[in-house]
């Protein structure tokens, strides 16, 4: 990653500010305008301000880099478990189980470039046999070049015998007297004589040669593979504040693709995701801002999360800048195995179907999505209960003493849509009256109960149609209010 410097205080989705990292009072990294206007690599730190007066200068911070370089290597756990974090600026990949899977070499290399990208982050992509192969091809490539395949070992001896001895770190300290002797490229290194490099410096030339030896595939590699926390939590710092919810997707995209990489690495599928937004601090600060996502059924997709995120982020409203998210993973179980069937299912799959209601209710709001939770009880007002589809089941157990009611052919027919008070109806000629004459379809269904805690109802229920063939569900009571009132009609509820 040739700009990790400089990509952690200005990520590439970024605009291009004019950024100019320093390490020991030297240019290290540079944005494309800084270096357009004469920024050069190895050139002081006092000299910017005379060629670039508004120049944002940042001293390196390693611990950042690690940090990036950390989470990018979470992130690529998406195609491979074993991912390697054993140089500075590099992540070792190893990918050969993972060419079919993925549609081979060319297309898993966009989608790897794709998810770096959207960390912040432009890498040079090299491909080899071996893992310290790919890395000198990496380092040696040319800059206009985005990355380079080598998946021969004869194309790979060709290709190593042409790189300078410069792209290898731990040769600097001998580089002079190499370059005194013609040494100027791998292939004159290796032809040398391997005692007489010794005795010029060991410990160095040591680790050269053993790096050339893996390379070539003359040597066996031994790499340290990452290993996942057992729980999932990532923090990143926004470069800065951000005072609008939609400005802040690519940096949450960052995050979910974190979560992706973790979640496939533990053959895992999230229910319930947190994503924190932190406000700035000081004697006004507001506590931090928390946005939960339940799905109603488990996922590890990461575009699947995303849809949700931006409809959620699409009805926040920002009541201070952020400067930091943090993502979590509340829940988490088993991911499930994939059942594909021989014909469609009508309506979509089960699967589908529970991604549509994770949809609405990111878009509308958790609690105006509701699903049926009858009770056992006789009235039609009391026994049509619909609960938020989120914590339905939460709530249907706290009420496990009344149980819901069985479904039974002999009941009579139902409305799907009661209201929330019945409606007295106007009598037109001895007929009750909605719009027009109600014309009765159905004998009586009597219903009589509530005597128990003193809501008492009676009441004969029909179900009627308009002159307009709607139909609908209406009653009459059978005793009348206390001051002598004349039993009255209601509509009650209406049938589809």
């Amino acid at each position: 990653m040739p700009q990790l410097s400089l990509e952690v205080f200005h990520p590439n989705w970024c605009a291009d500010s004019l950024a100019v990292v320093v390490q020991q009072r030297r240019v290290i990294a540079a944005s494309h305008a800084a270096i357009t206007v004469g920024v050069r690599r190895g050139m002081r730190a006092g000299g910017i301000p005379v060629l670039l007066p508004q120049a944002l200068l940042h001293e390196r911070a390693p611990a950042r880099e690690a940090q990036a370089l950390q989470a990018a290597a979470m992130a690529l756990l998406q195609y491979t478990p074993q991912v390697s974090l054993e140089q500075e600026d590099s992540i070792l990949l190893d990918i050969g189980a993972s060419l079919s899977l993925f549609g081979g070499i060319r297309a898993l290399c966009r989608q790897i470039r794709h998810t770096l990208r959207q960390l912040g982050l432009t890498a040079v992509l090299a491909c080899a046999p071996t893992a310290a192969g790919a890395a000198l091809l990496a380092r040696g490539c040319k800059p206009h070049r985005a990355g380079l395949r080598c998946l021969k070992s004869s194309s790979l001896q060709y290709r190593l015998d042409r790189l300078p001895c410069a792209i290898i770190p731990a040769i600097h300290s001998c580089l002079d007297w190499l370059t005194d002797i013609g040494c100027h490229y791998l292939a004159a290194l290796r032809q040398l004589p391997r005692d007489g490099l010794l005795r010029r410096d060991s410990q160095a030339m040591h680790e050269v040669l053993q790096l050339l030896d893996c390379a070539y595939g003359s040597a066996i590699e031994l790499r340290h593979w990452i290993t996942t926390p057992p729980h999932f939590r990532q923090r990143l710092e926004l470069s800065e504040r951000i005072e609008h919810a939609d400005a802040i997707m690519a940096s949450a995209q960052a995050l979910l693709s974190q979560l992706s990489g973790w979640l496939t690495a533990r053959q895992l599928a999230v229910t319930h995701v947190r994503l924190q937004l932190e406000h700035e601090r000081g004697r006004q600060a507001i506590a931090p801002t928390n946005m939960d996502l339940q799905l109603a059924a488990p996922s590890a997709e990461e575009s699947h999360l995303l849809c949700l995120l931006k409809e959620r982020l699409a009805r926040l409203e920002l009541h201070a800048p952020i400067i930091a998210l943090s993502l979590e993973a509340l829940q988490t179980q088993a991911l499930p195995a994939i059942s594909q069937t021989l014909f469609p299912q009508a309506g979509g799959t089960p699967l589908e179907q529970k991604r549509l209601l994770e949809l609405l209710m990111a878009r509308l709001g958790q609690e105006n999505i509701l699903q049926p939770a009858p009770l056992a009880d006789y009235r039609p007002e009391l026994a049509n209960r619909w609960l938020p589809l989120s914590g339905s089941d939460t709530t249907i157990r706290t009420t496990s003493t009344q149980l819901p009611v069985a479904a039974t052919s002999d009941l009579p027919p139902r409305p799907a849509w009661l209201l929330p008070q019945p409606k007295a109806l106007s009598m037109q000629g001895h007929r009750p009256c909605y719009g027009s004459p109600l014309r009765l379809l159905s004998p009586p269904e009597r219903i009589e109960a509530g005597w128990w805690n003193g809501q008492l109802i009676t009441r004969d229920y029909y179900v009627a149609v308009a002159t307009n063939h709607c139909h609908y569900w209406i009653y009459r009571e059978r005793i009348g209010d206390v001051d002598g009132r004349a039993p009255q009609w209601y509509l009650h509820g209406l049938f589809g």
